[in-house]
């Protein structure tokens, strides 16, 4: 038998048989692992995180009780984990243990999702007064998260040791990758904690504890809503029903009687409608990750491009490398005026829409533009190389006898881009979001243009880790004149063509918000509801 194939570490599959090296194991296995941890993560966090809350707003138990009863919790969660170690090392190995202990961490969850659900398991209500729990729903309570405490025993000790034992130590590859996919692992298990302090506690505390329980109404209109009243007095907006994320319209389900059979009031639509407007606005930020990466280029590799060519003008002047920035703002200068006086005009006429091309309209017209600047950005990288081997221009301070005006199509593109995309993007954050959040709104404008930048940072460290092992030519060496730079721009004008295609497939998916205002009528005698003028759906006209 020929022993190459195989493991060297003695490594066997559930049979016991040897297993081939390049048919198991590694991130081929693990990336399964990683994936559970960032769920796992997820469901132990949206539960420990807001524990206490719940302990005290639906089963009214005192706060020192409440206290005392999750410390227990969680500390039954982190000593359990001694014996499911134990139990791996000693009978039934790390597979079998993680296997079963992770059914029944499951069961457990799903107890405790009914425990929060079903209407005989909590308190019951009366005009607005509950009662504390009995026994009986103390006790399914309680068995639910000490189930969940002995399932996380048999996990927690062996899901990273398991995932570890993927990588063979006798082969020197396979060991640094297994430094890496404990970082990895490390990361998933926070990112699921992330997600669920910030998502899954809000969902808690403004839509419900167990929203998939509730049969949703025929109709809209049969949803918890205040009378217009309210909002004539309050001076609020009412926004109206939407047909998307249809499970969080359980969170305004009427309760059908005079008595709450539930300890804390349902949602109004308006409310939960906030809600869905915040996850379509999280969906349209994330594609914005990538020209806020394209972007980033202005400040960076576009001016160490810039430095190798001729900047030259006359006989005794020499341009910096980075003041063809200042043609961005030169071409949103010109541009700006030329869209509000011209363009919004022209399109109001053909398309009736007060802005003349809808939002969406305008974001998907400024990427498509931008595009276009990173195509032609690989093009003049292209022109750059070609000259650079006619000429044989190869030092790392030799000029490349071309003009360091063939950047200047590119920057000038990405100034008419931001007309579209960066205006138009502040101008969505702010109208998009639930009447008290706009402040908020308009961060996911500023936070994009951050993450961006961090986006290309680690693109930028990757590309050239990746390009530079083995003895290969770095994308982007300290020498560009001897580096692969019009690889990196195609790289970039691929992923950006294909997050325009994600962005009209989000696009096509959003559904503007709806909303109702308060008018005064001319003599101040009566206030009237009138719809707020919206624009259509995704990137219709």
């Amino acid at each position: 038998m020929d022993t190459k194939c195989y493991t060297q570490d003695g490594t066997v599959d559930l049979r016991g048989r040897p297993v081939q090296a390049s048919k198991t194991g590694k991130w081929k296995a693990c990336a399964f692992l990683v994936g559970y941890e960032a769920f796992e993560r997820m469901a132990f966090y949206g539960v420990a995180s807001n524990l206490v809350n719940y302990l005290t707003t639906q089963l009214h138990e005192e706060t020192v009780a409440s206290v005392r009863n999750v410390n227990n919790w969680s500390g039954a969660v982190w000593i359990t984990p001694i014996l499911g170690a134990y139990i791996a090392d000693t009978y039934l190995g790390r597979y079998w243990t993680f296997t079963v202990s992770s059914l029944i961490y499951a069961m457990g969850m799903i107890l405790l999702t009914m425990a929060v659900s079903f209407k005989f398991m909590k308190p019951s209500c009366t005009n607005g007064v509950c009662g504390k729990a009995s026994p009986l729903q103390i006790a399914l309570f309680y068995s639910a998260l000490y189930i969940v405490a002995i399932g996380a025993g048999g996990t927690k000790p062996n899901i990273s040791t398991f995932g570890a034992d993927q990588f063979d130590d006798f082969n020197p590859q396979e060991k640094k990758l297994k430094v890496s996919f404990f970082n990895w692992w490390m990361f998933s298990s926070f990112l699921g904690a992330l997600f669920a302090t910030l998502c899954l506690v809000y969902i808690q505390e403004n839509l419900g504890w167990g929203l998939g329980k509730l049969q949703l109404p025929s109709s809209p209109s049969e949803l918890q809503e205040f009378e217009q009243q309210y909002y004539i007095q309050t001076g609020k907006r009412q926004v109206h029903h939407t047909p998307v994320l249809r499970c969080l319209d359980k969170a305004a389900i009427k309760d059908g009687n005079s008595n709450a059979d539930s300890s804390s009031p349902s949602c109004t639509v308006t409310q939960v409608e906030g809600v869905k407007l915040v996850f379509g606005m999280v969906l349209i930020w994330l594609v914005t990750l990538i020209p806020s990466t394209i972007w980033a280029q202005i400040n960076t590799l576009f001016v160490k491009q810039g430095t190798t060519l001729d900047r030259n003008l006359g006989p005794s002047f020499q341009i910096p490398a980075a003041s063809l920035g200042s043609f961005v703002t030169f071409s949103m200068l010109l541009s700006v005026p030329m869209y509000d006086r011209f363009f919004v005009p022209l399109m109001r006429k053909k398309t009736g829409n007060p802005r003349g091309i809808t939002l969406l309209q305008r974001l998907g017209i400024g990427f498509v533009i931008q595009v276009t600047a990173i195509a032609i950005a690989y093009a003049v990288e292209v022109r750059r190389m070609h000259v650079i081997r006619v000429h044989h221009v190869f030092g790392p301070k030799e000029i490349v006898p071309m003009s360091i005006f063939w950047l200047l199509p590119q920057y000038v593109l990405l100034g008419i881009a931001d007309v579209f995309n960066a205006i138009g993007l502040l101008e969505f954050f702010y109208d998009q979001s639930p009447e008290d959040m706009q402040s908020l709104g308009t961060t996911f404008f500023t936070s994009g243009i951050g993450v961006g930048n961090f986006l290309n940072s680690f693109l930028v460290t990757m590309v050239d880790k990746i390009t530079g092992t083995g003895g290969g030519k770095s994308w982007i060496g300290n020498n560009l004149n001897d580096s692969h730079l019009d690889y990196y721009y195609g790289f970039l004008l691929v992923i950006s063509t294909l997050n325009l295609g994600v962005f009209i497939w989000a696009s096509s998916r959003y559904i503007y918000k709806k909303e109702t205002i308060q008018a005064l009528d001319e003599d101040c005698g009566r206030i009237d509801a009138k719809p707020l003028d919206t624009s259509p759906l995704g990137l219709q006209v």
